[in-house]
C-alpha cells in the first residue's frame, strides 16, 4: 500500500498542504471547523506523519519532557495529568522520566530527552545544581521548573509556598497539642522537605515555643513503608502529642503503624499530612492535610513552557507561587 502524504490529506480535506501542516504542528492557529475537516481526512486516509523526518527538518520534535522525582507519589501522577492534558490539546506528546531523587539518574534522563530533540522540559529537580538545566537551555531546549521556585529572572517556574504550608500545618496541630510536635520527613536534601520543616519551626516560635523542640524523624524515602518505620522509632522514644508529615504517603504509613499499636488518632496523637492525595480522605481515619493545586501546577507549567517554545520573542518569564490550603479531617479533630 502506498504511503499517504500530506498532499493526499490536503486534497481530501479541500485545503492547502500548508494548512494540513499547521493542523499537525500548530493546531491552535487553525480554525476549529477547518481543523476538524483535516483531522477527519487524516483518520479516513490513515495518514501517519513521518516523525523523524519532520524532527530533522525542524531541529526539534513535537514532544516535551517531564522529569519528576517520584512517579510513585500520587502528587506527581496528578501533575503529569495536567501536563498531558495541555500538551495533547496543543498537539504535543510527553516523555516521562523519573529521577527517583537521584541527580545522576536525572542527568541521564535529561540526556535522553536532549537526544530525542524534545521541544522543552518540565522538571522538578532532584537537587539545586543548575548546571544540567543550563546545558539544556544552551541547546535551545526551553526549561520550566515545576513545584520548585526559580532563582533567576530568565526562567519560568510554578511552585507552592512550602514554608507557609509547614507553618499552617503545625499552627493547626498546636491547637490540639501545646508541645511535643514531631516532623516525619523524607531526606532534608529535598527542598520541599526542608522548607516544610522551616515553616514548622516558625509556627513553634510564633507560639512562644522553642523551635528546637521539634522532633525530626528523617526517613530515606517519602513512602508509606518509610512512614511506618518512622512511627515505630517515635513510639520507641515516647509518642509526641502531634505528628506532621512531609507528605500524605508518610502520614498514611504513620497512621497504619499507630492504629496497629493501639494508639488512638486523634485522641492520643493528632496527625497531619501534606498534598491531600485521594487516599487521604479515604483512609481508616480520614487524614488532615495541606492541599496543593497539583493538577493546576502541571497545566500552568505546560502552558508557560509551550508559550516559550512557540512564541519566544513575545514570551514573558513568570514565577508563579501558589498558597497551600489546609484541609481538616478526623485525624486532627
Amino acid at each position: 500500500m502506498a504511503m499517504v502524504s500530506i498532499k493526499d490529506v490536503a486534497a481530501r480535506a479541500g485545503v492547502s498542504p500548508g494548512t494540513v501542516s499547521n493542523v499537525l504542528n500548530r493546531p491552535a492557529k487553525v480554525a476549529p471547523a477547518t481543523r476538524e475537516r483535516v483531522e477527519g481526512a487524516i483518520r479516513e486516509l490513515g495518514f501517519v506523519r513521518h516523525g523523524s523526518a519532520s524532527t530533522l527538518r525542524a531541529g526539534h520534535s513535537r514532544t516535551i519532557g517531564l522529569s519528576v522525582i517520584d512517579i510513585g507519589n500520587p502528587f506527581f501522577t496528578e501533575v503529569a495529568a495536567g501536563v498531558e492534558d495541555v500538551a495533547s490539546d496543543l498537539g504535543y506528546a510527553v516523555i516521562l522520566g523519573n529521577s527517583a531523587g537521584s541527580p545522576d539518574k536525572e542527568e541521564r534522563n535529561l540526556g535522553v530527552l536532549a537526544e530525542q530533540r524534545v521541544r522543552g522540559v518540565l522538571i522538578t529537580p532532584s537537587g539545586e545544581d543548575p548546571a544540567r538545566l543550563d546545558r539544556l537551555r544552551e541547546r535551545g531546549i526551553s526549561v520550566v521548573l515545576v513545584d520548585h521556585p526559580a532563582h533567576r529572572p530568565d526562567q519560568c517556574a510554578v511552585a507552592v509556598d512550602d514554608v507557609a504550608g509547614g507553618r499552617a500545618a503545625v499552627r493547626h496541630l498546636l491547637a490540639r497539642a501545646g508541645n511535643g510536635v514531631a516532623y516525619v520527613t523524607g531526606p532534608l536534601t529535598i527542598r520541599q522537605c526542608a522548607e516544610r520543616r522551616r515553616g514548622a519551626a516558625e509556627a513553634l516560635a510564633a507560639a512562644g515555643l522553642d523551635p528546637g523542640s521539634l522532633r525530626v524523624a528523617e526517613a530515606a524515602a517519602m513512602t508509606a513503608r518509610a512512614g511506618e518505620q518512622a512511627a515505630a522509632d517515635l513510639m520507641a522514644d515516647g509518642l509526641p502529642e502531634a505528628v506532621f508529615c512531609a507528605n500524605d504517603l508518610l502520614a498514611l504509613g504513620v497512621l497504619r503503624a499507630l492504629l496497629r499499636a493501639g494508639v488512638r488518632v486523634p485522641d492520643d496523637v493528632a496527625l497531619m499530612g501534606y498534598d491531600d492525595i485521594d487516599f487521604a480522605a479515604a483512609s481508616a481515619v480520614s487524614l488532615s492535610s495541606m492541599r496543593q493545586p497539583t493538577y493546576q501546577l502541571g497545566r500552568i507549567a505546560t502552558e508557560l513552557l509551550l508559550d516559550e517554545c512557540d512564541n519566544p520573542a513575545e514570551h514573558a518569564h513568570q514565577h508563579i507561587m501558589f498558597q497551600p490550603e489546609l484541609v481538616a479531617r478526623e485525624s486532627t479533630q
